[in-house]
């Protein structure tokens, strides 16, 4: 089946899909879920926290990935989705 890495929107953070990803998992998929910096339980400080830094985040995680992924980003994290996309 597929791979699904979930990234959150603004205010949010990975616990937003709390809910979506054992409904993936129960239909045979795999979801991977990130805070990006600066939200959740990430502790990265507000003054550090960048496009570029929710890029290389994600990237981080899609790095881990075996084979193709599903990208998916969520309002204000369909940015960060972009901009890691392009790297």
């Amino acid at each position: 089946m597929s791979t699904f890495v979930l990234v959150h929107g603004a205010w949010h953070g990975a616990w937003c899909w709390s809910k979506l990803v054992p409904e993936l998992e129960n239909l045979g998929h795999r979801a991977v879920t990130l805070d990006l910096p600066g939200h959740g339980d990430d502790p990265t400080p507000r003054r550090r926290v960048t496009l570029d830094s929710y890029a290389a985040g994600i990237v981080k995680v899609l790095d881990t990935q075996d084979g193709k992924v599903i990208l998916t980003g969520h309002s204000m994290g369909g940015i960060a989705v972009t901009a890691a996309a392009e790297r």
